[in-house]
């Protein structure tokens, strides 16, 4: 694949955009983007090596859509009408429901493959774009088998050239699941952050007492919202029924402060260290 076009040139598209000017170095690195001043700088981090438009994308032998959900869901049709026959069209949603569903019906829906990469950062932008992001990491890839097999099998040896992990899994599954591992965590920093700020402005000596462990709990709320909003409007039942599981276990934490039964607290405590058991199985 010599001609790769990249919707967005972010985070995400910009990782991807290193790692396979590593692997390919005859490949040729096309940005496209709402913002010209993204392009310049994806051009100046030698991201790309050309800028281009949509009306480009039939010169594509790769798209990878690197896009706010809401806008691959909306973009996407048009993405496929511009492309060749043989053309691989690949997204990096978060959520992967209606994004399925906003081409299920589409005359060339084998030319598309709806992929999660579970890889990323708090930073956003070309500038967060970094080598070596997605190795080691998995890849979910939904509704496989309605991609014709040549080009999944394309994917799946790019993929595995930059040392993702593959895994299978259908799209309701993979939003529900996802909305446990990674929707809450965003939401959960993003509450903490602001707890902490509101308390700032009466405690102006807070952050002086904020060690690593806020830091890194509170990282994810660097996030860009831009990003996120539109994952949780696209998730929301499931970001709905987490949050409530969330706040449960939250208003049991509570009740048990009051009651002073700390030897419960140490318990629950106790029981919940088993999860680093099951992360360090999935390293």
């Amino acid at each position: 694949m010599k001609n790769i076009f990249f919707i967005g040139v972010g985070l995400i598209g910009g990782s991807f955009a290193i790692d396979i000017k590593n692997y390919n170095p005859e490949a040729v690195i096309h940005g496209i983007s709402r913002k010209d001043e993204t392009l310049n700088k994806a051009l100046e981090l030698k991201l790309i090596d050309q800028k281009a438009t949509i009306d480009d994308l039939k010169n594509a032998d790769l798209v990878i859509v690197s896009i706010p959900v809401d806008a691959t869901v909306k973009l996407l049709p048009t993405i496929l009408d511009k492309i060749s026959d043989t053309t691989l069209v690949v997204d990096a949603g978060s959520t992967k429901e209606a994004i399925c569903k906003a081409v299920e019906h589409h005359k060339r829906r084998r030319n598309f493959l709806a992929c999660h990469p579970i890889a990323g950062t708090e930073k956003s932008g070309p500038t967060a774009a970094i080598s070596g992001l997605y190795k080691g990491k998995t890849n979910i890839i939904c509704e496989v088998e309605k991609t014709t097999f040549k080009l999944q099998e394309k994917a799946l040896d790019l993929f595995r050239a930059i040392g993702m992990r593959i895994r299978y899994m259908d799209p309701v599954s993979h939003d529900k699941h996802i909305a446990y591992v990674s929707h809450l965590s965003h939401i959960s920093a993003f509450m903490l952050g602001k707890t902490v700020i509101n308390k700032e402005k009466n405690e102006r000596d807070i952050f002086d007492m904020a060690g690593s462990g806020f830091e890194s709990t509170v990282r994810l709320a660097k996030s860009s919202p831009a990003m996120w909003t539109p994952i949780f409007k696209q998730n929301k039942e499931n970001v709905i029924e987490t949050l409530e599981e969330y706040i449960n276990n939250l208003q049991n934490f509570k009740e048990l402060m009051q009651q002073d039964n700390f030897s419960e607290i140490f318990k629950e405590m106790e029981n919940t260290n088993y999860i680093k058991q099951i992360l360090n199985g999935i390293k």
